[in-house]
């Protein structure tokens, strides 16, 4: 016996959501550069007198406003990343606590909330011991989303060789770091004054440290790696093409090694916060690939109307154009969902088979009853990765439902929503026979890539 035309168009519908077969709705985009910064990290900075260290007040942030501002631009999720001051003051020990303190603030609110949010650790450096002890314990207990790191910390530059051990740690984990500009060091302070860091030296200091990166070869080394570059690529698009073309000229004068190039940039993806636009875009694609493009917002650096209008014209400058029209969704959320997807997320999914036996009588409304709850979960929660009802041929009354949650919090949260309760409630006297059964996955590191397609 062949599906009921009900179950038919709920997989139809189910699976539209689960491919990104429809455009973004109200709710869908991911934001990648968000940053968190609570009572306790700006105390610890003003402390050492660094409020103003890079070059402009810290800005305010609390949980209530973030979660007010992604509901009326239409955030789905952001990632939670530390800002700039890296609080570090010459006290490895001092920097370590302050920083434990804020990754345990930030993993709180990404488990009270975790359809909302994703939390990305920040470490310690220049003490690169205890940035692996951090990293380690963020990775491992805390269950970070992905790793922050700053273009320097105190003058120690990403791709400088002591950093090789953690990284090898980030690459064992595979690791996505979110890059993000600090103040360069050394820097001439009256240069400052005449032009804020934000303005021109951020996109420098980015290009500075990828540059570092590829020069070493870290990329191509540490395959396993991940990179989010801020700033829509900083310099990098007319940088990368300079750096290929003197690359044979500095390797015969022995300054350089040989640099797998398509390897270091295959590992490199890009945000759109600061500057975004249509132009902007389509020179990032002049280095990159659309599907190494992500949304970022770059809150609460910016006004929140500013942010959401800034928001709501990218759409509709992308929709007007040919070429970019039909990766719209892609630069939105799907490049961030596939990217964040990892194998940490594969390990901590809840997949079960519920076996459901529905008296003959109920079965039609049975059936718009799960129509229903499949489809609102699917839409409303990120968690909710899959809810497919089938029936079996040989007793239409027999329903299987796969279900696949991203991970536990996400499969309490889902049972505590009012449509669910709905679900339960009207369909209690409707089922003879309910059984839920647990499974794991054989190979859950190919889940992720099964997903994507």
């Amino acid at each position: 016996m062949k599906l009921s035309a009900v179950v038919f168009s709920l997989i139809s519908t189910i699976l539209c959501g689960m491919m990104g077969m429809r455009s973004a709705s109200a709710q869908d985009v991911i934001d990648v550069h968000s940053h968190i910064l609570t009572p306790a990290y700006i105390q610890a900075v003003a402390t050492h007198d660094a409020s103003l260290e890079e070059g402009f007040p810290l800005p305010a942030w609390d949980l209530e406003s973030h979660l007010k501002w992604m509901d009326e631009a239409g955030i789905r999720q952001s990632i939670l990343t530390l800002a700039a001051p890296h609080p570090y003051f010459g006290d490895a020990a001092e920097s370590a606590s302050i920083i434990r303190k804020e990754n345990e603030a930030a993993a709180k609110i990404r488990d009270l909330y975790p359809e909302r949010f994703k939390f990305c650790a920040a470490l310690p450096l220049p003490d690169v011991e205890k940035a692996i002890q951090e990293a380690e314990y963020a990775l491992d207990v805390l269950k970070a989303d992905c790793i922050k790191l700053a273009s320097n910390s105190r003058g120690q530059y990403l791709g400088a060789a002591e950093l090789d051990p953690l990284m090898a740690v980030l690459d064992k984990r595979n690791v996505v770091i979110i890059l993000h500009p600090h103040k360069p060091e050394p820097y001439n302070d009256a240069v400052m004054q005449q032009t804020p860091l934000a303005m021109q030296e951020y996109l420098a200091e980015t290009t500075r440290a990828v540059a570092n990166m590829i020069t070493r070869d870290v990329l191509a080394r540490y395959e396993n790696v991940k990179i989010v570059v801020p700033h829509c690529g900083a310099y990098l698009p007319l940088a990368l093409p300079r750096m290929k073309a003197i690359h044979p000229v500095v390797q015969n004068a022995g300054m350089v090694e040989d640099i797998r190039w398509e390897e270091n940039l295959s590992r490199l993806y890009y945000d759109l916060a600061g500057a975004a636009s249509v132009q902007a875009i389509k020179m990032m694609l002049s280095i990159t690939t659309p599907d190494h493009i992500l949304y970022g917002s770059d809150y609460p650096y910016g006004k929140p109307g500013v942010l959401s209008a800034n928001l709501q014209k990218l759409k509709a400058d992308i929709q007007r154009d040919g070429e970019l029209a039909p990766y719209l969704d892609d630069f939105l959320y799907k490049n961030a969902r596939k990217l964040l997807f990892g194998q940490a997320d594969a390990d901590r999914m809840i997949i079960r088979l519920a076996e459901i036996e529905v008296y003959p009588q109920y079965l039609s409304a049975y059936l718009e009853a799960a129509q229903r709850i499949s489809t609102a979960s699917v839409r409303k929660e990120p968690g909710v990765i899959s809810l497919i009802p089938m029936q079996l041929k040989e007793n239409p009354n027999k329903i299987r439902i796969l279900e696949i949650y991203a991970d536990q919090a996400a499969y309490q949260h889902h049972i505590s929503t009012e449509h669910f309760k709905t679900y339960k409630q009207g369909t209690l006297h409707m089922v003879k026979d309910l059984k839920l059964i647990d499974t794991r996955a054989l190979n859950p590191s190919v889940l992720p890539e099964i997903l994507k397609k």
